[in-house]
């Protein structure tokens, strides 16, 4: 059974040119108010924030055993005549002439109308999307999904689906997950006793991607301007409300731009992002706003008006160690910021996002390149209030004879990077690039605390249920 309309085209037209009109419509019922000769169903179909209120009276047949099997949860489709409402709230409601049950919903259904902790609607993550919560978060995830690519495909960046399977380690962490069709109760052995990757699927160790970087440079090396965006994955067994194993990047990479265009790029990329979503989800930033950070719209607002503070690592920390406030983490030059710094010096110094620069290359990846200093890199981080780092990227290590020498520093095999080097051999240019990850994104712009709420089923240590 098919609807005329989703409530999100319904509520897009003109309302003096429903009036009258006889229409269907589909949906699940919020909530529902019986009387003994009519009642009030709150409709919602997903597609808005907003449910529909319908109208039913005992003029329908069999009124009272219809009305005992519309509760919480269930699904209907109903048809009638849309007419001015008295209510507050909305202006047009509809008088029901029929309502077919389609899916019943028994009493134990776990979303009555009662707010829920969100640890546990994380328990039943098959069921969340019907919560103003989840609800609110997926149609904010998807219109940033496409405005992420439209900012860029409208300047002229090719789109890269990027390996998920790599050989590769990007980030040189060893964090991965890996990939294997050899069979763990009888793993096959070389005479030196070290595991046989001849004989698994691919002929050598494999590893689920952590960045879709390297075969985006490749990329841009020969088309200029490229990205990926799709699922990274990460072994960390970290509980923190800031990580997840499974997680959504974005990964711009542009030849001939330096670390100078890079942050240009990324400052104008993030307030474009966060400009869409003030423009096209006012009703779902309102409800954040309201029930998960008050005064969200005023500091996105904020955000996409201001300029981007610029600041070098070495200054970063000079403002850490005189600053009065206790950190748990130790500062000192060469530490890997944490969140507490990142923090303090976007919500607290600065009230505004700030790009830090050059960081020490012994903290920072293999590819970014050296600066003349001999002791930092390239770098660029673009930290934001309430999460810290948003985005991450480099200008990349063009010279190869630079590049191999710090691969081999990393003790990772040379040979597994010899294509990656082929670009520093045959026509080597400037080129650069970042990273935004996705659910931080989603978390930055709804104030979501815990970043398993800002992805549709959360991948954590001991989590992979559904």
């Amino acid at each position: 059974m098919k609807p005329d309309l989703l409530l999100k085209e319904l509520y897009q037209k003109n309302t003096e040119e429903l009036l009258g009109k006889n229409i269907k419509l589909c949906g699940w019922i919020r909530s529902a108010r019986h009387q003994k000769t009519f009642s009030f169903l709150a409709l919602n179909d997903g597609s808005v924030f907003h449910p529909f209120q319908v109208v039913i009276d005992d003029s329908l047949t069999d009124y009272q055993d219809l009305v005992s099997k519309l509760n919480t949860g269930c699904s209907v489709c109903v048809e009638g005549e849309l007419v001015q409402s008295p209510g507050k709230g909305q202006s047009i409601e509809m008088k029901a002439t029929n309502v077919t049950l389609l899916g019943a919903c028994p009493e134990d259904y776990p979303l009555q109308k009662k707010r829920h902790s969100f640890e546990f609607l994380r328990s039943i993550a098959h069921l969340r999307p019907r919560t103003n919560t989840q609800g609110s978060v997926a149609r904010v995830r998807s219109r940033l999904s496409f405005a992420a690519h439209r900012y860029l495909q409208e300047r002229n960046f090719l789109y890269l689906q990027s390996p998920i399977i790599t050989a590769s380690d990007c980030e040189g962490a060893g964090e991965l997950f890996q990939v294997t069709t050899l069979p763990l109760t009888n793993i096959p052995t070389t005479d030196d006793n070290k595991i046989d990757f001849k004989q698994d699927f691919f002929g050598k160790a494999t590893y689920l991607t952590v960045s879709g970087q390297l075969n985006a440079e490749s990329y841009a090396c020969g088309l200029s301007k490229t990205y990926t965006f799709g699922p990274t994955f990460r072994a960390e067994n970290s509980n923190t409300s800031r990580h997840i194993a499974e997680f959504w990047m974005i990964e711009p990479e542009v030849a001939f731009n330096d670390l100078s265009d890079n942050i240009d790029l990324a400052e104008d990329y993030l307030k474009y992002l966060i400009n869409d979503i003030l423009e096209n989800c006012p009703e779902d930033l309102e409800f954040f706003d309201k029930f998960i950070e008050k005064g969200l719209i005023d500091r996105l607002q904020k955000i996409k008006d201001s300029s981007f503070e610029r600041l070098s690592y070495t200054k970063a920390i000079d403002l850490l160690l005189n600053s009065k406030k206790s950190f748990q983490y130790e500062v000192k030059w060469g530490c890997d910021l944490q969140s507490e710094h990142e923090r303090y010096i976007a919500e607290e110094v600065f009230k505004k996002p700030v790009v830090l620069t050059d960081y020490p290359k012994e903290i920072k990846a293999f590819y970014m390149r050296d600066n003349d200093d001999g002791k930092t890199v390239a770098a660029m981080d673009v930290l934001v209030p309430r999460i810290g780092e948003l985005i991450g990227g480099s200008q990349r290590e063009e010279r190869l004879d630079v590049l191999e020498e710090k691969i081999k520093q990393t003790g990772m095999p040379v040979e597994n990077y010899s294509w990656y080097m082929d670009l520093r051999k045959y026509g080597s240019v400037v080129h650069s690039g970042f990273g935004i990850g996705f659910e931080r994104l989603v978390q930055f712009v709804t104030g979501i605390e815990n970043i398993r709420d800002a992805i549709a089923f959360p991948r954590a240590p001991k989590t992979a249920e559904f």
